[in-house]
């Protein structure tokens, strides 16, 4: 008899859908049929079932955080089972050891953590009964069959095994030594908090920093542009002034000059540009590109959107999600016909039908072996399901999938491209663009909602013209701007920055492995990073814009130049990952390499933490005086200390939200200092300076309205005021 040993409960139900079974207490029988002549057992993990075991259960000392103790790396690593998940875990070891069991079906997930997840929980067990592997796709009746009929040997896939556990202890070997290493060294600058590190998490951290610092240091400058509308026999359209390519003027008092100079001038067009542009088809879905899709249409978080498609796989109505691949092999395309035919029937989905192509077999654009990795790409299964008979979210998520699919049998978009420059008085050039639509093509099926529609606000309906054609300036005006920070990223827009990391190395060869291995974390592990600086306090996401946090910058700051916030490292070991999984590496080697790092990553940061300085930073969130007394068995924190009350030579502390005077509570002081004004927030150096100096240094950025401006805060007249620097 075979027990079969699936990674999560729920996709174990599944893979025994198409047979008859008995549920029982932490797994199912599967009566006698044609593929299991003898019945089988089928059982689960629940995810993670075991974990690497920590520090301390190596080494006793390793418990206490020190640096004299690092690097902490032991000789073998070892896992154990998750304390809640016991139970589960001694329903698997009772069935891997039951006589009759002869043989053991690995059928976690079809990629390397669902390889790993399985082989560590039988590795626990002590298993020594012979192997294969389930390999499929998508968890219908008809793949699940197909799967068990067409069983890989167990050698086929152990090699990707070697590659998750090198990647899983190579991981812990450099978060478990970075993370206490800058920890303890930021404990000796008074800063009292976690600072997590991690392979991945990190540089994708410091992207998000670098991006938040251009925002700080960018100063706002006003330009001025001049719109004319132009009438040429009655035919209406506007132009925008430029020069040498440039539309904007950084001179109010030229742009004036310069409409002044064209009003109610001739004007005659000079010329008449036309481009036609074809745009074709959107690839199929990844699941990087569904979830950067689903970000911006629907604002869905990346976990979000791979816990949806995660139930829509379950339910056997699409395939695996957590793929890297946006192309199918001529096996699935043969099932388009079909799953499209389904389709048709559907309210939501008929009006897009006939397709224009019947099929897309011979289109490399979609068909193309070479490019299918571990899976191919996102795709309705042939269980076609109403999406009205969905919850909205599912609904959403699944009919993006299903026209992506659509469109891939739609013609190509055609758009003609129109550009025109009229000539003011012989001397003032202004240029005019148009688009128009010649085919609609696929943008039928993915933009029949206009909203979705990106829109260029230069572009207009031009009236047929003709070159050499004259008229004269009906109207002209100054149009007054300022020059725009960068934008923050959204969480769509970071699953693909995650994704094309490799343009942020100068190295080409380490652009080529990047661009390969899928850039930073992989599809499967994306969305889990993005929390994981959230919920360690590096980021905030505050309407769908991603922040990094103080917390956050000053990390950055002291790991500096490391190659531990480079997408270098990454790179390196992506590579290298990838040769143990095509069983070309050697896991061993890899593993003293990652050791060496561990200590590389120590020295770096007890070399860098002798010039660290974070005097642009607030503090006060990490500083903490504690009191010897204890109110209800809890130590009595006090807050820092900044500097003497201007009012009553007290002590002014940090109260959280605001800076106070201690002897509130003896004399009635009522000296009090915002932390937060007109939106930006008074660090403890400014707050220090200004009880000190009676002044802080310039700040930049308050913000009053629409305008934003800079300025000094001074004490005088017993308030707080702005002073503005001449």
């Amino acid at each position: 008899m075979k027990l079969i040993v699936a990674e999560k409960p729920d996709q174990g139900l599944k893979l025994a859908s198409p047979f008859s079974f008995k549920k029982k207490e932490g797994y199912v029988e599967i009566e006698p049929n044609h593929i299991f002549p003898n019945g089988a057992l089928l059982t689960w993990a629940i995810g993670h079932l075991c974990e690497l075991v920590p520090p301390e259960e190596y080494n006793s000392e390793w418990k206490k955080w020190s640096l004299e103790n690092l690097p902490i790396v032991p000789t073998q690593f070892k896992h154990q089972v998750t304390k809640s998940k016991w139970k589960q875990f001694k329903v698997i070891k009772d069935l891997v050891h039951r006589k009759e069991i002869n043989e053991i079906i690995i059928a976690g997930d079809a990629e390397r953590e669902g390889e790993a997840i399985v082989r560590v929980i039988l590795n626990l067990c002590k298993n020594n009964k012979p192997m294969k592997r389930l390999w499929i796709s998508s968890l219908t009746p008809k793949a699940v069959v197909n799967g068990f009929e067409n069983l890989l040997e167990e050698h086929q896939t152990r090699n990707i095994y070697y590659e998750a556990l090198s990647r899983a202890c190579a991981d812990w070997l450099i978060g478990m030594n970075a993370s206490r290493a800058y920890t303890l060294l930021l404990q000796k600058k008074g800063i009292s908090d976690v600072f997590s590190t991690g392979r991945v998490q990190t540089p994708t951290l410091a992207l998000i920093v670098k991006r938040e610092n251009e925002i700080e240091k960018f100063k706002s400058e006003p330009f001025w542009e001049i719109i004319a509308t132009f009438n040429m026999d009655n035919k209406v359209y506007k132009g925008k002034w430029h020069k040498d390519g440039e539309t904007r003027l950084n001179d109010e008092k030229m742009a004036h000059k310069v409409m002044l100079f064209c009003k109610g001038k001739e004007a005659v067009i000079d010329s008449i540009e036309k481009e036609r542009k074809e745009f074709q088809p959107p690839f199929l879905f990844n699941l990087s590109s569904l979830q950067a899709t689903a970000n911006r249409m629907f604002k869905y978080s990346p976990q979000k959107t791979l816990e949806i498609a995660q139930k829509l796989y379950v339910k056997g109505i699409i395939s695996y999600p957590r793929s890297d691949s946006s192309y199918v092999t001529k096996e699935e395309a043969e099932m388009f016909p079909d799953t499209l035919k389904k389709i048709s029937q559907l309210d939501s989905f008929k009006s897009y039908f006939p397709l224009p192509f019947e099929s897309v077999m011979e289109n490399k654009r979609y068909v193309n072996a070479k490019k299918v990795t571990d899976h191919y790409a996102i795709i309705p299964t042939e269980q076609v399901t109403d999406p009205a008979k969905m919850s909205a979210e599912e609904e959403k998520i699944y009919s993006l999938i299903v026209k992506r699919l659509i469109a891939a049998h739609y013609e190509k978009a055609i758009f003609d491209y129109t550009t025109i420059n009229t000539l003011v008085d012989g001397r003032a050039t202004f240029i005019s663009k148009g688009k128009e639509q010649i085919q609609e093509g696929w943008r039928k099926v993915i933009y029949d909602n206009k909203k979705e529609q990106e829109a260029d606000e230069d572009e207009q309906d031009l009236p047929s013209l003709e070159d050499g054609e004259k008229g004269i300036v009906q109207d002209v005006k100054v149009k007054e701007g300022k020059t725009q920070p960068p934008k923050r990223y959204t969480e769509g827009q970071l699953i693909t920055l995650m994704k094309t990391a490799g343009k942020h190395l100068e190295d080409s060869e380490l652009v080529k492995v990047l661009n390969k291995t899928q850039g930073l974390g992989t599809e499967a592990t994306r969305a889990g990073i993005i929390d994981v600086l959230r919920n360690r306090k590096y980021i905030d996401v505050k309407k769908n814009q991603v922040f990094a946090t103080n917390k956050g910058r000053l990390l950055i700051q002291s790991i500096g130049s490391s190659i531990l916030a480079s997408p270098e490292m990454t790179a390196k070991w992506e590579q290298r990952l990838n040769e143990i999984g095509e069983g070309k590496a050697s896991s061993q080697e890899f593993m003293e390499q990652a050791k060496k790092l561990s200590l590389k990553l120590i020295e770096d940061a007890k070399n860098q933490s002798e010039g660290w300085s974070f005097e642009k930073f607030d503090l006060s969130e990490f500083k903490r005086e504690r009191s010897k007394g204890r109110v209800k068995g809890k130590t009595k924190t006090i807050g820092t200390k900044v500097g003497k009350c201007i009012k009553c030579d007290g002590d002014i502390v940090d109260k959280g939200t605001f800076y106070g005077c201690s002897n509130y509570s003896v004399n009635n002081c009522n000296f009090t200092l915002s932390k937060k004004i007109l939106g930006k927030t008074i660090s403890q150096a400014n707050a220090k300076k200004l009880l000190k100096d009676g002044k802080t240094d310039i700040i930049k950025g308050f913000k009053k309205g629409e305008k934003t401006f800079n300025a000094k805060l001074k004490y005088t007249e017993d308030k707080i005021q702005f002073l503005f620097e001449k």
